[in-house]
């Protein structure tokens, strides 16, 4: 708009000249420069900057930041007088879509572009979309630890590994995930992007205990409380909570009630909220006795021991489908008629099984012991034969062993390598023992009898996997019992696998055959099942899921402690740390904020009114958790609308927070 000039060159209409400063045309740049009124829409101040630049681009993602005001100009309807912009204003023409460094729980980093004109809401659900994250509103962005923190950290060595994500864009709702997978398709657009999915899904297996002792660990209930001072306003833009490019920031689970985790579609949500659970089993955020202790220990092995061979890139078949495909080629061969007998030689036969191995079968008022007996393993069947001649008649026992249970008996001592096998059969529960001569035997029937378990033959592409696995196994509890200089820590660093209270209490000799002890009970898991017990085992214990406020109690002359779990509040004594009192979220009518003195107000039942103002943390981050997880208990299993989901939680959670 030129304006009207008369003879003089005064303009005479209300026109007055807006200023815009391109971020792209770098700092120093001059700025776009024209004439505006009052009533000129957002929208066409960006065409009339547009034509200014000169510069033939995509210029879609980009928007006004009013810097002054700390406010993104994104209603393109509204008038520069209805959003009060005047002649002074700092405009900057901006993309919205910014590159950040993104930590995950698992100590990886990740550069991905992120969203700093919607809310953190919105851009930490977009985040999560390419990262193949269901369910984000369980997450939320945390700013980097500052300074001093870091000093007590130092260096992470793990963090020093950025993988670029920048060029990922999420894969559309209907978009069809690989089988079995659950592998997001934009994932499998180039090397660096698989590389990328690698390090969300994989955990991390080279922990030492300086690893540990290097972390931050919160030595009291006070200490819990300063990690929540710097969650990230939900309500509100990166942009406009100081965030600029290039910055790190961390993803986290904010809220611990986890909806729907399913093995197939959640490989990535459940690594990270694994590695989220043992760091806070670790560095002692959530306390544990010493026994549960060991079962995390053997439940990390476990996993760490499968990452090492695991790659996410191949996925395994259904076994429906395998078993299908198997019928179905076997009919093939069966219809052929004129297939000639050479070739019907030629196909290679399902691997099995067969030697002679010591057999016992425990019975009621019995003195005999193990009797030698040429065994058979063919596709998930046991035979046990009185000797190698007599195979072709009726075996002398007989069992399907899919779905039962392989326990291991080993002495390495005293050169024990049984088997125990726990069949269930319609009469009850079988139970066989099958007796080893040496490591290597064991480790090839060990692994035969697991797969069988699963229903999975030794044609399967793991078997020999399994049996390194095994005969890892028996390497470590060898370091254990043998007089040999070679120490236990050589084969298994316990002291990484435990908090740092019960590396200064227990020995290495003293911590693995403990550790080992607990993980017989786990070995036959998979990765994803020792994962997701290990999540369980962290539900379980009396304090997790419970975020922790230093507040004033309404009345109160000293500070307290507020703890807020997924359906209660408890207030706690500073002092001695006992539970003063707890109130349930099942009774509370109503809460609100007052804006102006920071202070939280709740109503329950029965006249029951509580106070606080917060001391470590902003009340928005109190008025999130206790909205937030209001919200999480009205979700159900298919998830709701999106849209209403957002609403919902913003309304909740939004308020109507003073600037």
């Amino acid at each position: 708009m030129a304006g009207i000039k008369t003879s003089s060159g005064e303009y005479i209409d209300s026109s007055w000249e807006l200023k815009i400063y391109v971020e792209d045309m770098g700092p120093d740049a001059d700025p776009v420069t024209f004439r505006v009124t009052g009533e000129t829409h957002i929208g066409g101040v960006i065409l009339q900057a547009v034509e200014k630049i000169g510069i033939s681009q995509d210029w879609s993602d980009h928007a006004i930041w009013w810097q002054q005001k700390c406010q993104w100009l994104l209603k393109t309807s509204w008038t520069l007088d209805k959003y009060g912009v005047l002649a002074d204003a700092r405009l900057i023409f901006t993309s919205q879509h910014k590159p950040v460094i993104l930590s995950l729980p698992n100590q990886r980093s990740l550069r991905i572009r992120v969203c700093f004109s919607s809310t953190t809401f919105s851009a930490c659900a977009e985040v999560c979309k390419v990262l193949g994250i269901r369910y984000p509103e369980e997450l939320s962005f945390l700013k980097a630890p500052e300074d001093k923190e870091k000093k007590k950290k130092k260096k992470d060595p793990v963090t020093q590994e950025i993988f670029d994500l920048t060029s990922l864009q999420p894969s559309d709702g209907s978009a069809v995930l690989l089988q079995q997978g659950g592998i997001p398709a934009h994932f499998l657009a180039s090397p660096e992007a698989q590389e990328g999915y690698r390090a969300l899904s994989v955990c991390q297996t080279a922990l030492t205990p300086e690893d540990i002792q290097k972390r931050y660990k919160p030595i009291t209930v006070t200490d819990k409380t300063l990690i929540h001072g710097r969650w990230l306003n939900s309500s509100k833009s990166l942009m406009q909570q100081g965030v600029q490019e290039g910055d790190r920031l961390w993803l986290h689970f904010k809220y611990y009630t986890f909806h729907d985790l399913d093995p197939k579609l959640d490989v990535v949500r459940i690594n990270l909220l694994f590695e989220q659970a043992r760091w806070a089993v670790l560095l002692e955020e959530t306390e544990c006795t010493e026994e549960e202790m060991m079962v995390f220990a053997a439940l990390q092995y476990h996993v760490n021991k499968l990452s090492v061979t695991s790659n996410p890139m191949d996925l395994p078949q259904d076994p429906a489908l395998q078993d299908l495909e198997e019928a179905l080629s076997n009919l093939e061969v069966k219809m052929d008629a004129n297939t000639p007998s050479e070739a019907l030689e030629g196909i290679q036969l399902e691997p099995g099984l067969q030697e002679y191995l010591r057999v016992f079968r425990p019975k009621k008022m019995t003195l005999k012991g193990y009797k030698q007996n040429w065994v058979l393993l063919k596709d998930t069947n046991l035979s046990c034969y009185k000797s190698k001649e007599e195979t072709r008649g009726e075996p002398l026992i007989m069992f399907g062993l899919k779905g039962c249970e392989v326990i291991p008996e080993v002495n390495i001592s005293s050169q024990k390598f049984c088997i125990r096998l726990l069949v269930p059969t319609p009469e009850g529960m079988n139970e066989v023992y099958l007796r080893c001569d040496d490591e290597q035997q064991y480790a090839r029937w060990m692994a035969g009898c697991r797969l069988a378990a699963k229903g999975r033959t030794m044609g399967d592409a793991s078997y020999e996997g399994e049996v390194q696995s095994v005969l890892s196994f028996l390497n470590l509890q060898k370091s254990t019992t043998t007089q040999s200089n070679t120490t236990a820590s050589d084969s298994i660093n316990v002291h990484a696998l435990v908090s740092p209270r019960f590396q200064k209490k227990l020995k290495p000799k003293q911590l693995t055959p403990r550790i080992l002890e607990a993980y017989q009970n786990i070995a036959q898991l998979s990765l994803i099942d020792a994962k997701q017990r290990f999540i369980q085992a962290w539900q379980s214990l009396p304090d997790f899921g419970v975020s922790y406020f230093l507040v004033r109690f309404k009345g109160s002359r000293r500070d307290e402690i507020l703890g807020i779990a997924s359906n209660r509040l408890i207030r706690i004594d500073l002092s001695v740390g006992d539970i003063v009192k707890t109130w349930m979220y099942s009774n509370m009518k109503q809460w609100n904020v007052n804006w102006d003195i920071r202070q939280v107000s709740i109503e329950f039942t029965e006249h029951i009114n509580v106070a606080f103002t917060c001391v470590s943390a902003p009340c928005k981050v109190v008025h999130e958790y206790i909205g937030g997880y209001i919200f999480m208990s009205t979700r159900g299993k298919d998830g709701g609308s999106k849209t209403l989901n957002e609403e919902l939680f913003h309304k909740l959670t939004g308020g109507h927070e003073a600037l």
